[in-house]
This record gives C-alpha cells, sequence and structure tokens, in this order.
C-alpha cells in the first residue's frame, strides 16, 4: 500500500533526526563557535542531492546573518574556487565522506587559509579526515525501498545544517528587525515588518513644543498630513497630542483655538508605542483602541515619529 510505504519512509526520516540529538557534541560547539567567528563567508559545498541540501543551507544561513554561499565542486575545480577567500570557512556535505568531487576541492581548500567543517556519515572517512570539525550525521537506513536513493541521510543533513544555523542566531543576537531586513518581500516579510521602517520620522513627523500657539499647532498638524501632532516638553519627552478630533471637539464647545495654547487642547498620556515593536502590533492597537494615529517613542518617552494606520494598511498586513 501506498501509505505503508509513506509511513516507513516518514518514520526512518523522523528516527533520522532524532538520532542527531545524543550527537550534539564538543565538535557542534566548536563548529557553531567557528562559523561564528568567521571573517568572511561560510562556503557551503557538496555533490548531488547533497549539494542541493548544501544549497539550501547556505540559503538559510544567509538570511539570518550568516553572510553565505553555495560552491558546486566539480565547477571549483574548473575556476569557480577563485570564490574562496582566506578568512571563509568551508562547510562541505558528503554521507560517504568518499565523493571524488568533493576529496579533489577539499586538497585545493588545504592550501587557502580558511577553516574546513565536514557534515558527514563517516566520521572515519577521508573527508573526516581533511577537516578540522566534524559533524556526524550518519544513519541506520536510507527511507528508500531500494535502500539507495538519499532520503534519510539528506533530511538528517539539512536538519544539522538548520540546526547551526539557529544556533548562530541566537549567538548573534539576530532580531526581528534584522529579519525584516533580510525578508523585505513576501507573507514573512510583513510580519516581520516594525514601526521603526514605517513609521513618520525626523523632519517628517508632527511636533510642537509645549505652550506654543494652537495657530502653529494647525499649522503643523496641515502640513504633515497626518490629522494630528505630538506637543513635547524642551527635553523631547512627550507631553500629549492634538488630532483633528480634538480640534472639532474644542469647537464644538464654541472655544476660540486661536486664542488658546497647545497644552490646553492636548490630549494628555495618549497610546505609544516603539520603534521595534512589529506593525502588526501597531495596527491591532490601532484597530482596538479605534484611533488613527500612535506616537513613536523611546524608553525615556522622547518621540521618535509617528505611524498612521494608512501606513499599515498600504503594507497589507491583514
Amino acid at each position: 500500500m501506498p501509505r505503508d510505504i509513506a509511513r516507513k519512509v516518514l518514520e526512518l526520516e523522523a528516527h533520522a533526526i532524532l538520532d542527531l540529538v545524543p550527537r550534539l557534541d564538543e565538535a557542534f560547539d566548536r563548529a557553531v563557535d567557528t562559523l561564528h567567528a568567521c571573517k568572511g563567508r561560510v562556503v557551503v559545498t557538496g555533490m548531488g542531492k547533497s549539494g542541493l541540501i548544501g544549497a539550501k543551507i547556505a540559503a538559510t544561513l544567509s538570511s539570518t546573518g550568516t553572510p553565505a554561499l553555495f560552491l558546486h565542486p566539480a565547477e571549483a575545480v574548473h575556476g569557480d574556487i577563485g570564490m574562496v577567500v582566506p578568512g571563509d570557512v568551508v562547510l562541505a556535505i558528503s554521507q560517504s565522506g568518499e565523493t571524488d568531487e568533493l576529496i579533489r576541492l577539499m586538497e585545493l581548500m588545504k592550501r587557502l587559509d580558511v577553516g574546513l567543517i565536514s557534515m558527514t556519515g563517516d566520521p572515519s572517512s577521508t573527508l573526516a579526515r581533511h577537516s578540522r570539525i566534524v559533524l556526524d550525521v550518519h544513519i541506520a537506513e536510507e527511507a528508500s525501498p531500494l535502500g539507495l536513493v538519499p532520503t534519510a541521510s539528506t533530511t538528517a543533513a539539512l536538519a544539522m545544517g538548520d540546526a547551526l544555523a539557529m544556533a548562530l542566531l541566537e549567538k548573534r543576537g539576530f532580531t526581528p528587525d534584522d529579519f525584516a531586513r533580510y525578508h523585505p518581500g513576501g507573507r514573512i516579510g510583513k510580519k516581520v515588518v516594525t514601526v521603526g521602517h514605517l513609521m513618520h520620522g525626523g523632519g517628517n513627523a508632527p511636533i510642537v513644543g509645549i505652550g506654543v500657539s494652537m495657530r502653529d499647532a494647525i499649522r503643523t498638524i496641515s502640513e504633515k498630513r497626518l490629522g494630528m501632532t505630538c506637543v513635547v516638553h524642551n527635553d523631547g519627552r512627550l507631553a500629549g497630542v492634538i488630532t483633528d478630533g480634538d480640534l472639532r471637539r474644542h469647537l464644538g464647545r464654541g472655544d476660540d483655538l486661536l486664542r488658546l495654547t497647545v497644552d490646553v487642547v492636548m490630549t494628555r498620556d495618549p497610546v505609544t508605542i516603539g520603534r521595534q515593536d512589529l506593525a502588526v502590533s501597531a495596527l491591532n492597537l490601532l484597530e482596538t483602541r479605534k484611533i488613527t494615529s500612535l506616537v513613536v517613542v523611546d524608553q525615556e518617552q522622547r518621540v521618535e515619529g509617528v505611524v498612521h494606520i494608512h501606513d499599515l494598511w498600504r503594507t497589507q498586513l491583514f
């Protein structure tokens, strides 16, 4: 039955990953430290299916703060080895550890000032002997009915690559803001866009000082076109906000706005947010409070900018 075969494949591949856990030893720690200290790029290489896994690992490393590239072993010996420069670290992947093209490449790599890390199913192989650090990814058996097609072995290598990438991400202190910088497009990018990416800051932020006339405040509201202005103390700390709604309420009471100062009209203790907060959190806050703008402040409550609900809608966060 097809489902019986599928069940066996999934079980064998799951076991291949779980079997890696007890092998996470000092070699893994040294590999992470070596990759973290790399002054150049991480050059991932492998032949055949291992090469395809290597390309994915290189992409994952690059997108999480570790510059990496994939080098095809066969192309490398025909000139592409020039991509490797002193200071790089090479991560070579081979289940057998005896892949001809890879062994030849490793011999060439030893002439360069690069670190060599191998990911292999045979820690006593030629590839392992060439390497400074060896990560053991051997498997009990392939999930292929023929026992020949790389299946469980490539799953194990991919999982170990992901483990390296996530350990490096944590060691680097990689933040959602960093992730957004590397993933500006697609649904993932939208999920990690921060308020700081969308806010109106600097000269584009509507800000007036406390005590100024409402004439000046109205002029700022009109010029900045966000339907509000922040009111700040002399040290830049937020004192309050004046919105179109505040203007309508005072006019409705018959107040002569142009004779008033901002501290009389402003709403004190407005809703604020930090520049590192996710934009989707800002959108939820705006919709929950039924307001159109949020003041962006730092830890000392100094105004850094304003984010408007229209900016968030244009990003299509929902």
